[in-house]
């Protein structure tokens, strides 16, 4: 009879010492059995010396591992064989300092990341549940906690009552002890890239696998990247279609603006922290793919995540807080409506795929470019002509001669912040400052000097107020 190796069995011609680490793998994972005197196919070949075997290995193998196996004396197909049982041990074991596990009917060694999960996992730990003990609330960023508890009011309404940082902390189980916890680092540190460097985010426009035009590096906590992230790709790397219901204007992004959010707070969220990757977004001409470290649940395929999957987040006390904020659901739905959105939208379904030790998620545009697109071109082409004849030219000057803009500014930046005012009365300095890649310093001395000139004029307050570009001088 011919038996089959599996990930709870592995055969072994003869008793070598260097098996150990094949029990070392079975206690870590869920227990197996090591049969001796079967070959690699599964054919039984016995063995000749099971009596001193059978005194020899459980005194061996409690010595070597601090196992209690069971051993015993087995006959197949007439021969004797050695079965060597060891249970799932709850304690991490390991075999001359090194630690194993089973993956499929193969025996890995632990290293890097997998080793640190592994052994947080056998303590009842994650990764962002261990404390940072040189971190403390000096350290927390106020703006971040202040956004988090207005998102939060539908899912926790009494949360603006907590007026004590400690507390909330405390409510949001960020605290061990008297330690803040490295998921407080990640979603409301002032400077998280001090503590973890890998925890930014990087935006590039591709033209190719290899050639990057323009690319951009989102810092800060997690509750901050998701609105920085989500502002650059929206005006910075992604085409809007212009559409009108009624009188009502609309500008629907060339990929769903609500499946782009869903995977990139996922992504922030699914993250494997302990990898050196960061989170890469890139965007081509015919798809956008995001990018992370991070590796699937045990039984959750990427196949599966087309279809309703279990819930099994990673980091699990930065998940509680994102669903809090109303960021997330708890039901492993995100990865089915990203696709439902594409879908409505005309587009592609979205692939899921490993790649390496990153999960992407890649969109695809559609194949047609639709009217709406070659109507925002044209926009886009005439937005500069258009600022130019808003603002007057002195008598006897052709209007085709340059435009006086105020000293120490560049004339081409001048007419390009008008034009964005003409297309946008109600545009922020942020977005100009993406627009144009410059800071936004830049950009606020800039149009108080536009201003001064007389070619601009703010209309009411900084929130709530409009841009006008004035018509004379």
């Amino acid at each position: 009879m011919i038996y089959k190796e599996s990930q709870n069995l592995e055969f072994k011609l003869i008793w070598k010492d260097e098996y150990l680490r094949t029990l070392c793998a079975f206690a870590n994972s869920s227990g197996g059995s090591l049969m001796v005197g079967l070959d690699d196919n599964g054919a039984v070949h016995g063995v000749t010396n099971s009596k001193t075997l059978l005194e020899v290995l459980p005194n061996k193998i409690h010595n070597r591992l601090g196992l209690l196996p069971d051993v015993f004396i087995e006959s197949k197909d007439g021969q004797e064989v050695i079965t060597i049982t060891v249970a799932k041990m709850f304690a991490p074991i390991s075999f001359n300092g090194k630690f194993y596990k089973r993956s499929g009917s193969i025996t890995v060694e632990l290293n890097g990341s997998e080793l640190s999960r592994f052994l947080l996992n056998k303590y009842g730990k994650t990764w962002d549940d261990v404390v940072v003990d040189s971190f403390s609330l000096e350290d927390i960023n106020l703006e971040s906690v202040e956004k988090f508890k207005n998102f939060a009011l539908d899912r926790v309404p009494d949360i603006n009552r907590v007026s004590d940082l400690s507390e909330l902390l405390e409510r949001l189980n960020l605290y061990d002890g008297k330690f803040l916890k490295r998921a407080a680092v990640l979603l409301f540190g002032e400077n998280p890239q001090k503590y973890f460097t890998q925890s930014y985010a990087k935006i590039g426009r591709f033209t190719s696998n290899t050639d990057i035009v323009h690319s951009d590096v989102i810092e800060g906590n997690l509750i901050d990247q998701v609105d920085q992230i989500l502002d650059i790709l929206r005006i910075k790397y992604l085409k809007a279609n212009v559409h009108f219901e009624g009188s009502h204007r609309r500008d629907i992004l060339e990929y769903p603006f609500e499946a782009l959010r869903e995977a990139v707070i996922n992504a922030l969220i699914h993250r494997d922290y302990m990898s050196s990757s960061n989170l890469q977004i890139r965007v081509y001409d015919n798809r956008l793919t995001i990018s992370n470290g991070a590796t699937l649940p045990e039984g959750v395929t990427v196949e599966r995540l087309s279809h309703v999957h279990p819930s099994i987040p990673i980091n699990p006390t930065m998940a509680q807080v994102f669903y809090k904020a109303g960021f997330i659901e708890n039901w492993g739905r995100g990865t089915i409506k990203i696709r439902e959105l594409c879908e409505k939208q005309g587009l592609p379904t979205p692939e899921f795929s490993l790649d390496c030790a990153s999960l992407v998620v890649t969109f695809f545009k559609s194949t047609q470019e639709s009217t709406q697109e070659t109507a925002q071109k044209t926009v886009d082409k005439t937005a500069l002509k258009t600022a130019q004849k808003n603002i007057h030219v002195p008598e006897n000057v052709s209007e085709d001669a340059p435009v006086n803009v105020p000293e120490n500014m560049s004339h081409c930046r001048g007419l390009e912040i008008i034009g964005l005012i003409q297309k946008n009365t109600q545009i922020s300095m942020r977005e100009m400052s993406i627009k144009l890649n410059v800071n936004i310093k830049t950009v606020k001395r800039d149009l108080q000097k536009l201003k001064q000139a007389g070619l601009l004029e703010r209309i009411g307050p900084d929130k709530g107020g409009h841009w006008e570009v004035r018509k004379k001088l």
